[in-house]
């Protein structure tokens, strides 16, 4: 079986977090690892009234706290397939830019880093500063796949969720994972 991390930071954006969440469970080969910031769960509150915290956790295999660096995903001897961070706080991404292992979710990015493993990172702030794009050129420059939710509209969205399925359907194309949430360009003529 197949490990994955999702991790959720405080940046605005936690629906992507939650349905990757979801999108995830059906695949069958995989054990899912979250670790929620304390920010991530303060931004999940207010901006996601109908799910509560423990109702996000259950969507998991394993659940780590964020001050655990003794969590088995802080280890690069502990095989994990992937990592996703969605969202990506500008603050977490500086964090793993920079080496900053200062709690789990940043030092779990770290073991993906140094171990060459994939790591997805769903950066959310707008407008972008200097600093947060030269810490998006670093991460990829370590390896890490920056992949800020610009939903595209080829697919003719109809709702907010078929935008955040978008999103959530590239994280898993990123990934390499099958998937049905949206329908892939066929072409003009297609």
């Amino acid at each position: 079986m197949k490990r994955i991390v999702v991790g959720i930071s405080g940046a605005s954006g936690c629906i992507y977090g939650i349905r990757l969440l979801q999108a995830l469970r059906l695949q069958s080969d995989l054990e899912i690892h979250l670790v929620i910031t304390r920010s991530g769960g303060v931004t999940l509150r207010l901006e996601n009234p109908d799910w509560e915290l423990a109702s996000v956790q259950q969507l998991a295999h394993v659940v780590h706290r964020e001050g655990d660096i003794a969590a088995s995903i802080a280890s690069g001897s502990f095989a994990v397939e992937s990592m996703v961070v969605a969202p990506c706080s500008m603050r977490s991404l500086a964090a793993i830019a920079h080496g900053l292992s200062d709690n789990l979710l940043t030092r779990a990015a770290d073991v993906m880093l140094k171990e060459r493993r994939k790591l997805v990172l769903v950066t959310r702030e707008t407008p972008l500063h200097a600093v947060h794009l030269k810490n998006m050129l670093t991460v990829t420059e370590m390896g890490a796949v920056v992949l800020p939710p610009m939903p595209g509209f080829y697919h003719q969205p109809k709702t907010m969720q078929d935008l955040v399925d978008h999103i959530v359907g590239k994280i898993l194309d990123t990934l390499g994972l099958a998937h049905d949430l949206f329908p892939p360009w066929q072409g003009a003529n297609g």
